[in-house]
C-alpha cells in the first residue's frame, strides 16, 4: 500500500483525475475507496450523514483492480453514496422510516447499476428524511453541525459538503436536492423529469419525482453528468438568446438579506463572465405553478403512501400524515387540471425568454438554525413542477461561514448551456468575499 498521504493528495483532484490516477496505476481502486472509507468514519461521529456503510466495498473495489477493462471507466474507483430511497443490492431500502423492511433488497436500481457499470464503487448508503419529506433524520450540517442541512438528500449533502465523498446519489420531488446542496455547499443537479429510469428509487409523486446527483464542484458536476448519460455537454445556441434570466425569488417567500445580496450581484458577476442578464419577470405563472406543485404532490402521495398510511398510520411523522390527508382530500380532477395548467406554463415559458436560463436563490438563505426541519423548499416547487432540470452552484459564503447556493434552471435537451454558464458562475462566487448578512 502506498504512503497515506500520497493516497489522500488524490482526493482533493477532480473527480476525472482521481480516475485517470486509478486507470494509470497511479493509485488503485481499493486504496481509494479505502482513503474515502477512513474520510467518512472520521466525520461521522460530526455529521452522521450515513445509514448505512457498506462492507462490500473493499471487494468490489478490489474486484475492480482486478478488472482488465476497468481502466477505460470514466469513473473509475470513484466512490458513490446512495441516498436511501435508492435500491442498492445486498441493504435494505429503509426511506427514513421504521415501517419498512430490513431485508436487503436483491438488485440495485438502474441509476446505481449505471454507476457500477462506470466503475464506481459504493460506500453505503445516506440518510434521507422520512420518504424524502420532511422529517429530518440525525444528519447535521457540515459548516455549522447546530443547523440543518436540508433535505431530504440530507446525508448525501453533508458528505459532499464535508469534502469526504466525491459524489452521492440524490432524488428531488420538490426541493429535496437543491435546498441542501445549498445548505451543504455542494454543487448538485436534479434530472429533467422523465429522462432517467426511477426504477428501484421510493419515489413520492410520480409527475415530479426525479433523480439527482451531488459532488464538490460543478465540473466535477458535468463531468460525472455526461459519463452517466453518455452525452457530450455543448453548449447550444439553439432557440437560447444567450441571456441569462434572474430571478429573485421574492414572489414566493422572504428572501433572506444575504440570499438577497448574492441575487444582486448575480447580473454583475454574470456579465463579467460574458453573458447579458435581464430579469424574469413571471411573478403570477410562478405563484401559480408554486400551488399547483402543491396539489399533484399531495395526490400522488396520498396514492403513492396509501398502504404505508392505513397499516403505520400512528407511526408516521405529523407533517408526513398531513400531506396523505390532504391528498385524499384532492380530487383527480384537481391533479390533472394542475398539470395542464403545467403544459401550458412550459410553452408560455418559452414563448417568453427561448431556451435561456434562469438564475435564482436555490434556498430562501443559508441553512436555518436548528435540526427540528430542514428548511423550505418553495423557491424549488414552480421549477420541479416543469420539469426542468435545474444545478444548483456553490462558491458563495456568509460571514459566518455558512454556504449560500444559486439555482441555475434549464431547459430539457439543453444541459451544456446550463453546465456551460454554471462553471462560469461557481468561478466567480468562489471569489467573493463573504456575503454581508
Amino acid at each position: 500500500m502506498k504512503e497515506t498521504m500520497v493516497i489522500a493528495e488524490h482526493l482533493t483532484r477532480s473527480i476525472e483525475d482521481q480516475a485517470a490516477a486509478v486507470g494509470n496505476g497511479d493509485v488503485t481502486a481499493e486504496e481509494l475507496a479505502s482513503a474515502v472509507r477512513g474520510e467518512i468514519e472520521g466525520a461521522e461521529s460530526r455529521i452522521a450523514a450515513w445509514v448505512h456503510l457498506s462492507t462490500e466495498t473493499m471487494n468490489e473495489a478490489r474486484e475492480r483492480d482486478r478488472d482488465r477493462d476497468y481502466g477505460a471507466l470514466p469513473l473509475r474507483g470513484i466512490s458513490v453514496g446512495v441516498k436511501d430511497l435508492i435500491d442498492v443490492a445486498g441493504i435494505p431500502t429503509r426511506a427514513g422510516s421504521s415501517t419498512t423492511s430490513a431485508d436487503p433488497v436483491l438488485a440495485d436500481a438502474p441509476c446505481v447499476a449505471r454507476l457500477r457499470e462506470l466503475g464506481a464503487v459504493v460506500q453505503g448508503k445516506t440518510v434521507t428524511t422520512e420518504f424524502g419529506y420532511f422529517a429530518p433524520g440525525p444528519t447535521r450540517n457540515p459548516f455549522a453541525i447546530d443547523h440543518t442541512p436540508g433535505g431530504s438528500s440530507s446525508g448525501s449533502a453533508a458528505a459532499v459538503g464535508a469534502g469526504t465523498l466525491p459524489l452521492a446519489l440524490g432524488t428531488q420531488t420538490a426541493g429535496s436536492l437543491t435546498r441542501p446542496a445549498s445548505f451543504c455547499g455542494a454543487a448538485g443537479v436534479v434530472f429533467a423529469h422523465g429522462t432517467t429510469d426511477l426504477a428501484g428509487v421510493c419515489g413520492l409523486s410520480e409527475s415530479l419525482d426525479s433523480l439527482g446527483m451531488l459532488t464538490r464542484t460543478v465540473s466535477d458536476l458535468a463531468y460525472v453528468y455526461s459519463s452517466f448519460t453518455g452525452r457530450e455537454l455543448q453548449p447550444s445556441s439553439t432557440d437560447s438568446t444567450g441571456t441569462v434570466f434572474v430571478w429573485d425569488g421574492t414572489a414566493l417567500g422572504d428572501i433572506e438579506p444575504p440570499m438577497a445580496r448574492l441575487i444582486e450581484q448575480s447580473p454583475t458577476l454574470l456579465r463579467e463572465a460574458g453573458r447579458a442578464t435581464a430579469r424574469l419577470e413571471w411573478d403570477d405563472q410562478v405563484r401559480e405553478l408554486a400551488r399547483d406543485h402543491l396539489t399533484v404532490m399531495a395526490h400522488e402521495a396520498a396514492i403513492t403512501l396509501d398502504a404505508v398510511y392505513n397499516q403505520h398510520s400512528r407511526t408516521l411523522s405529523d407533517p408526513l400524515r398531513q400531506l396523505i390527508d390532504d391528498g385524499r382530500n384532492t380530487s383527480e380532477g384537481d391533479r390533472d387540471t394542475a398539470l395542464d395548467r403545467r403544459e401550458r406554463a412550459r410553452t408560455q415559458l418559452v414563448d417568453r425568454i427561448g431556451r435561456s436560463i434562469i438564475v435564482g436563490p436555490a434556498a430562501l438563505g443559508p441553512a436555518p438554525a436548528g435540526l427540528a426541519a430542514t428548511g423550505s423548499p418553495v423557491l424549488s416547487r414552480p421549477w420541479q413542477l416543469l420539469g426542468a432540470p435545474v444545478v444548483t452552484v456553490p462558491g458563495a459564503r456568509t460571514v459566518a461561514g455558512l454556504p449560500l447556493g444559486l439555482q441555475l434552471i434549464g431547459h430539457p435537451g439543453h444541459e451544456g448551456e446550463l453546465f456551460d454558464v454554471a462553471i462560469a458562475l461557481e468561478a466567480a462566487l468562489r471569489a467573493l468575499p463573504p456575503v454581508q448578512d
